[in-house]
């Protein structure tokens, strides 16, 4: 289907999308992936020459076996599915559908990768090295990003969106912050929950690092922008300059695989897990809804504890038979 034959706005999904932006409070990028979503149902939809509210259950099935025979992922049909979901719900509790043609459906198994991760070698040197030829100003504030992001597994948003102090308006506009008297940050994470984590010796000493000269191009003065990270203009850094700042400090480090933030979160979880941390505990460290998708840093454990094995025990190795 070209651009020009593609179903005009529905009003209903307008409606919807209204409704999450403002009663779910959705991050824009989850706005903008539910709004696509959508648009692609209402193109299956309109295929048949049926309104988007008429679905039903088989319907439904037919577009994610299309989008599996087109060579969709099934996690990827799962958020898909997530997305079409919810907005069924709504319509229901509207009145505008006697039920959900979604509730029901599955979509196809999904493999379960590994997330990549560091070695705690590698973590640590990461986490220590220090650019001799840097400007002190950007290598202040870099290596305290390194090490929140490492030493207490924050998310690349939650990070960007850490203010120096605490204050109604963060509250108001879903922003953290970090308190180094009490060694806490606290942020806002995904769902709009918030969550404390304790920040260590190490980040604690980088923070206070970074808080003596950021303030330093803009005059005597702290820049009027709350932002714990700004750029050299004064403003908050972005997730995206974070990632490239990051992907930056790996390279400078002679960090051999390719850096990215959610990298060394991982990292955060499966040392914690490795090194006997309750899963409870790591759950809520990391802010997970559901302690299944902290179960995924037992696995790496075990292939830790699975390569230790293969070097270190002497039956772990078969001699060949002899001739």
């Amino acid at each position: 289907m070209s651009p020009s034959d593609a179903p005009a706005p529905d009003p209903q999904v307008q409606c919807y999308l209204e409704y999450v932006r403002v009663q779910k409070r959705l991050a824009a990028r989850t706005l903008a992936l539910y709004q696509l979503d959508l648009e692609k149902l209402a193109q299956f939809a309109a295929r048949l020459n049926l309104p988007l509210l008429q679905l039903e259950n088989a319907h439904i099935r037919h577009f994610m076996r299309q989008m599996h025979s087109g060579g969709r992922s099934g996690r990827g049909i799962a958020l898909i599915l997530s997305g079409w979901r919810s907005f069924f719900t709504w319509a229901a509790q509207q009145g505008l559908i006697a039920y959900n043609p979604a509730q029901n459906v599955r979509a196809p198994k999904a493999s379960k990768p590994l997330p990549k991760s560091l070695s705690v070698d590698e973590a640590v040197y990461f986490a220590e090295f220090a650019n001799p030829g840097a400007d002190p100003w950007i290598e202040a504030r870099d290596a305290a990003m390194v090490e929140l992001l490492y030493g207490c597994g924050l998310r690349v948003g939650e990070l960007a969106g850490l203010d120096t102090v605490a204050s109604a308006d963060a509250e108001r506009q879903g922003r953290g912050w970090v308190d180094l008297q009490a060694g806490e940050a606290h942020v806002l994470g995904k769902g709009s929950r918030r969550r404390s984590v304790p920040v260590g010796r190490a980040a604690s000493a980088a923070l206070r690092a970074w808080l003596a000269l950021r303030a330093t191009p803009f005059g005597a003065a702290a820049p009027c922008e709350p932002a714990l990270f700004v750029g050299r203009r004064g403003a908050r850094l972005t997730a995206q300059s974070i990632w490239l700042r990051l992907r930056l400090r790996g390279q400078q480090a002679g960090v051999a695989t390719p850096l990215h933030p959610h990298m060394l979160r991982h990292a955060f979880a499966s040392h914690l897990v490795q090194s006997g941390g309750d899963l409870r505990a790591v759950q809520e460290l990391l802010g997970h809804a559901s302690v299944t998708t902290t179960q995924v840093y037992t696995r790496l454990d075990f292939q830790h504890l699975a390569a230790v094995y293969d070097v270190a025990h002497p039956r772990a190795h078969k001699k060949p038979p002899a001739n």
